[in-house]
């Protein structure tokens, strides 16, 4: 009958096709008829593996089976092996890891403020009237001893008429009485120099001037022309500017490496390419509930009155903490997955490994390594990320293929 040999083409075929599948299953596995037969060195959790236990059981580190090694089984504790002229082609970079001193670094940014230290503040010692105002608008620059405004008082005319009063009597013991009344006269806010032009006229002076203490700006005018006012009513308020403060907001995370007297270098987009040399004189005890920052007060100085309250700075503070010497890697080779940091080992002839670290400082482009990398080891700079993806897909396989032993 015909349909015979069309049955018989197609078990042919079926038989053909079963022998090739079974022979790429023992191609693609060829020890997985033998690994009952090898013996186990330990157990591991191939995104741990330089954790080893002596038993089976869960990982304590991803609660999944523990996966066996097996003696004489290569690279099974998460290397991964790969075709040097595929690494070539993904342009692997490494860099030795080495031990050295990272010079630590605190980069922030502020703002100038008024140094709150140089203000004087300018009060009537006596009621009297203003007369007339020289300083009409805050903010005005002056100079130490330029006269700031002119007071109507009557007590200090009456005080200086009694002390004239006094000098021109010739009677005994009157020596004390005249140096209490001229001593009166500087409680009433007379400089030297005034008793000195009151002695020297003869009369007493109806008007006084009042002048600046100290050089600076005009931080508040409290008075205008024609006001009343009474003894210690506060006039002006003088802010000097030969030192200024930056503000300089401090990352909460940084704020350990921040001290004291620490030296700060200071640039402000006025004056470009320029900087500024200051210290820090103190860092506040409060954190920003916002921003997680700390204020740290840095004096910078201002003899020549360049730098502005207001105006933005950008801060560096160096030799902020002990310079400890260490394992250095280049930042770029840490890949950070917010749960832990992974660095790739070049362990050479193509084997790579996926190594955790614990992390600590980092700057100028380098991390140190508190744990997990050794001095000389190579470390993987460029497509690490690949090579991990396929050390988790080799970690993963291997996990399903000890679930089914």
């Amino acid at each position: 009958m015909r349909p015979t040999p069309m049955i018989l083409a197609t078990a042919v075929g079926l038989a053909i096709g079963a022998a090739a599948t079974w022979l790429v299953m023992q191609h693609a596995n060829p020890g997985a008829s033998s690994s009952a037969d090898k013996a186990v060195l330990y157990w591991y959790d191939p995104m741990v593996p330089d954790r080893h236990f002596d038993k089976p059981g869960k990982s304590p580190f991803m609660d999944m089976p523990l996966v066996p090694k097996y003696a004489g089984g290569g690279a099974a504790e998460g290397v991964v092996s790969i075709d040097p002229r595929q690494v070539q082609n993904l342009g692997v970079r490494t860099a030795k890891a080495e031990r050295g001193t990272l010079a630590s670094a605190v980069r922030a940014t502020g703002a100038i403020a008024f140094d709150e230290r140089a203000v004087s503040v300018v009060q009537a010692r006596v009621a009297g009237i203003v007369e007339r105002l020289d300083v009409r608008a805050p903010l005005t620059a002056v100079t130490q001893g330029q006269a700031l405004l002119t007071l109507l008082a009557p007590d200090w005319t009456a005080a200086q008429e009694e002390y004239l009063s006094l000098r021109r009597a010739h009677a005994q013991g009157l020596d004390e009485m005249r140096a209490a009344a001229r001593q009166r006269l500087f409680l009433l806010g007379m400089s030297a120099a005034q008793v000195r032009a009151v002695e020297t006229s003869g009369q007493a002076q109806t008007r006084i001037s009042v002048t600046a203490p100290r050089a600076g700006v005009v931080g508040e005018l409290a008075v205008r022309e024609g006001a009343s006012v009474m003894a210690g009513t506060p006039l002006l308020r003088i802010n000097g500017l030969d030192t200024v403060w930056i503000n300089a907001a401090i990352p909460e995370a940084q704020a350990g490496r921040v001290t004291p007297a620490s030296s700060v270098a200071a640039e402000v987009p006025a004056f470009p390419g320029e900087r500024f040399s200051g210290r820090i004189e103190a860092l506040l005890p409060d954190i920003d509930a916002t921003t997680r920052t700390q204020t740290a007060r840095i004096v910078v100085g201002n003899a020549d009155h360049r730098l502005a309250p207001g105006m933005f700075a950008r801060v560096e503070i160096s030799g902020s903490i002990d310079n400890v010497e260490g394992v250095l890697v280049p930042t770029e080779a840490v890949i950070a997955t917010g749960t832990r940091n992974v660095v790739i080992v070049d362990d050479g002839n193509g084997r790579f490994r996926a190594q955790q670290v614990r992390v600590g400082d980092e700057a100028s482009g380098k991390t140190q390594i508190l744990e997990g990398i050794k001095d000389g080891e190579a470390v993987v700079l460029s497509g690490q990320f690949l090579i991990d993806s396929e050390a988790s897909l080799s970690g993963t396989l291997a996990r399903l293929q000890g679930a089914q032993r």
